[in-house]
């Protein structure tokens, strides 16, 4: 063992019992400061896809169950108890590992002191309340939960070692929000979870937990076998992509109900005829009630037992007890069939409470056979470790345990019948003497944990891709594991198993795909496949809507609005010069007049260029990324055109009358002509020369023939140049796409595709011919490498030529339309739309 002083953390100020040393064992010690230093970056991100869990208990051990999940911002924390191997704050979780402030919410499964008891540490002693964070727990457990915790804070007073106070009970329970099974819960957009019934105990309950869309089933504690109360743990109605279950028995089976139920009767049965006590070491609530029922039923049975008394000794179980009788809507066919009846199940006709006056322990060992049922199950303390002590050195009494016991507890250690035991106390009048061990001892498995075999089929019906094993020894859960890799190796599925330790963060990335709803009039008429829809993309609680902005305000009852922007800028040099410089850097620009009657350029329909006066140029456009940015290039491109050498060499006069010229307009044509001629250059570059066909007319012309400013010297060097490029061309096509046709002597062409029938463009290249259809540009060849290599240059050719309005488009919310231009008058209408 290691003595550690656990941090102040997350801990309210000014209580001075979290300085008290707590003990730790060297394995927890090693994982806590290995945790400390490999803390990464924070991956709690709403954009990420990876699921972070953490075990601040119960990871390879059973015990201070707390389980901590963080996905897409929204972090959850499954159950909140203690270790009932140890006692004050060694026995909580790592609660200072965790930012309580930060949790959205706490699920707790069923009452169990190792699933419960430290919730109220963590509401009332850390930051939890802080933050925005809800506490969940089913209608049955909040009531029984109540008592257990009065009744732990008792037990613990008593030894000077309480977490916490009454009062802090009693805050706590204010603020934890009881709910149904099969209750739909939305503790905050983008999370919700169901319950569904756990067996184990009344209220017991699973949870299906939907983060974003991913789908996460924590079991806590389950059982699948109907037994005399109880329904067994259902089945959730859909498949998830994670589940996180207890491994308690690892691959160990159970006995069959019957047969357990014979053994355990018969036993009692010896044990009183014998002259003999019997002692069953239980939790007050929980298997107690079930063997209860078992007894119930067996001493009606048999009347010579009539004069046997059977007790239950705890105050807790007699208060529950009327819980159990409230909840009887809960339990299964069999207990509501017999309420029907008017036959209070729970209202037993041979078994008697036994009240805790002083010294009843001494009282009852002194008097005749009897059978007790005393809490706790793991007679670490309390009325069953008094009597165990008392009963043990006489032969005829005798132990049953009937449920899953703890390594390092009382109730593991008597089932190795060790010739001695030690006593709980040592100021007793004998000290620290060992106690001789006489009494007969068995084991009965009554444990409402789900064994090895039930849990496979479980794990396996419910499909999930990755599996997670909490709440088992080290040596149990490492059974399970190997076994379901064994069977998902030998069916060939890709099904993750994962063993966590205590505080060893898991991470797991699940990509799963975004779907947007098309609604409003971007879904009529429908949209074919393959075609585009252009909207407003909506996400409200991780799930997506593509709507027309002018559907928005009816579907969601948002309205939209468009920031127009203006900039005013000086002008100290000509319109023609202004568009002049506009056209060499964004291209083709549109010009016309405004409403005012204003000249204006459209630059990349997004930004208008009005001429406000021979001073004064003005920018408007409507706010967005990307017109923003063409607004901003625009104005800088204004402000120094008066400093740049073309200004300058276009402004020069060399002649001495002064007169002015027309400003020059871009011809569409004439600009479609130049683009073209040159493709075909790039084209010649590559594959030599290219002829233009042109089916309304008589044969194919070569380009270069249809060059009005070259000489025939020109055009013969040119051709005899082509000529030389298309022999390398050759060769390096011959190396770069025909390899496949190396050694094939018998290569034949494929059939045909169809030529173009309107103009296009021949190029040639060994006994293969591409065509290249104008204007679409698109490509027709029979050999496909060589169909490829034109794509690729006709794609760079594109790229280099066209200007910056025929590469980008600003579509969407910035999108300005021409509504109309009247080439007579020059006047431009214009009209924002959102």
């Amino acid at each position: 063992m290691v003595t550690y002083k656990r941090p102040l953390g997350h801990v309210g100020s000014g209580r001075g019992r979290n300085l008290n040393k707590i003990q730790f064992t060297s394995h927890d010690h090693d994982r806590y400061y290995k945790c400390k230093a490999n803390e990464k970056k924070n991956m709690n991100d709403a954009d990420s896809p990876i699921l972070s869990l953490t075990m601040l208990g119960a990871g390879q051990e059973v015990g201070r169950s707390c389980c901590v999940i963080k996905y897409r911002g929204k972090t959850v924390v499954c159950d909140a108890g203690v270790h009932p191997a140890h006692s004050g704050l060694a026995s909580l979780p790592f609660v200072d590992e965790l930012d309580w402030s930060t949790v959205d919410a706490i699920l707790v499964t069923h009452f169990h002191l190792d699933h419960a008891a430290s919730l109220t540490y963590v509401m009332e002693k850390t930051n939890f309340k802080e933050g925005k964070g809800k506490v969940y727990m089913t209608h049955p457990t909040k009531a029984v939960y109540k008592y257990i915790m009065q009744d732990f804070v008792r037990m613990a007073t008593t030894g000077n070692e309480s977490l916490y106070t009454p009062l802090d009970v009693s805050l706590s329970l204010s603020h934890i929000i009881p709910i149904s099974a099969h209750q739909l819960i939305s503790p905050t957009p983008g999370l919700s979870f169901t319950p569904y019934h756990a067996g184990h105990v009344l209220g017991a309950c699973m949870f299906l937990i939907d983060i974003a869309g991913l789908q996460i089933l924590y079991t806590g504690d389950y059982s699948r076998e109907e037994d005399r109360h109880l329904v067994r743990a259902e089945l959730p109605p859909i498949r998830p992509d994670l589940l996180i279950v207890e491994s308690t028995y690892g691959v160990q089976g159970h006995e069959a109900r019957e047969s357990r139920e014979a053994r355990f009767t018969s036993s009692v049965h010896t044990i009183v005829k014998r002259g003999g006590h019997v002692l069953l070491p239980v939790f007050a609530l929980g298997r107690a009630q079930e063997l209860l029922l078992i007894l119930d039923e067996y001493w009606a049975a048999h009347p010579e037992l009539h004069g046997v008394p059977v007790y239950y000794a705890s105050n807790l179980a007699r208060k529950c007890m009327a819980v159990y009788q409230t909840y009887i809507h809960t339990m299964n066919s069999h207990i509501r069939s017999r309420f029907a009846r008017k036959d209070n199940p729970f209202v037993f006709k041979h078994i008697s409470h036994l009240p805790a006056t002083r010294g009843w322990e001494r009282k009852i060992a002194e008097a005749g056979p009897c059978v007790i049922l005393a809490s706790p199950g793991f007679m670490s303390s309390g009325p069953s470790r008094e009597l165990l002590e008392l009963w043990a050195p006489d032969a005829k009494n005798g132990v049953i345990i009937t449920g899953y016991s703890i390594e390092g507890t009382m109730a593991r250690d008597i089932i190795l019948e060790p010739d001695e035991i030690k006593p709980y106390r040592s100021d007793g009048p004998d000290g620290n003497k060992m106690i001789p061990r006489r009494l007969s001892v068995e084991y009965i498995s009554f444990s409402a944990h789900v064994d090895g075999p039930q849990n496979t089929e479980f794990i396996e019906a419910v499909g999930a891709r990755h599996v997670i094993l909490v709440h088992g020894e080290q040596t149990a859960m490492g059974r399970l594991r190997g076994s379901l890799q064994a069977r998902y190796k030998d069916r060939d599925e890709d099904v993750k198993v994962h063993t966590p330790k205590n505080l060893e963060t898991l991470k797991l990335s699940f990509r799963g795909e975004r779907v947007a709803k098309a609604i409003g009039s971007l879904a009529t008429p429908l949209p074919s496949v393959g075609s585009t829809l252009s909207g407003l993309l909506i996400s409200k609680d991780y799930s997506y809507t593509l709507l027309s902005t002018k559907d928005l305000r009816d579907f969601t009852g948002l309205s939209l609005s468009t920031v127009t922007q203006k900039q005013r800028v000086p002008l100290t040099v000509g319109w023609a010069l202004v568009r002049y410089h506009l056209e060499g850097m964004f291209g083709t620009v549109k010009e016309g007049q405004d409403e005012e009657g204003l000249p204006v350029l459209r630059v990349m329909n997004a930004v208008d260029v009005k001429l406000a006066s021979e001073q004064e140029l003005v920018l408007e456009w409507i706010s967005g990324s990307s017109s923003d940015m063409i607004a901003d290039a625009a104005v800088a491109l204004v402000l120094g055109i008066d400093r740049s050498p073309a200004s300058v060499k276009l402004t020069s006069h060399p002649h001495s009358h002064p007169h002015s010229h027309d400003p020059t307009t871009t011809d569409p044509e004439k600009h479609s002509a130049e683009r073209l001629q040159h493709v075909v250059e790039f084209l010649e570059a590559h594959f030599g020369d290219v002829e233009f066909v042109d089916p309304s007319q008589q044969g194919d012309v070569s380009m270069s023939e249809t060059a009005d400013t070259k000489t025939e010297m020109e055009v013969e060097s040119k051709h005899e140049a082509g000529d030389a490029k298309l022999e390398n061309v050759d060769e390096e096509t011959k190396d770069l796409d025909m390899d496949d046709a190396e050694g094939d002597q018998d290569y034949k062409r494929p059939n045909r595709m169809p030529i173009p029938l309107g103009p296009h463009l021949l190029v040639k290249v060994d006994n293969y011919e591409a065509r290249v259809s104008i204007p679409s540009m698109a490509v027709s060849c029979d050999y496909d490498p060589l169909r490829r290599r034109v794509n690729a240059v006709l794609e760079m050719a594109v790229a280099t030529i066209d200007t910056l309005a025929d590469s980008y488009e600003v579509t969407g919310q910035n999108e300005v339309s021409v509504q109309a231009i009247r080439e007579d008058t020059k006047e431009m209408m214009i009209e924002s739309s959102a």
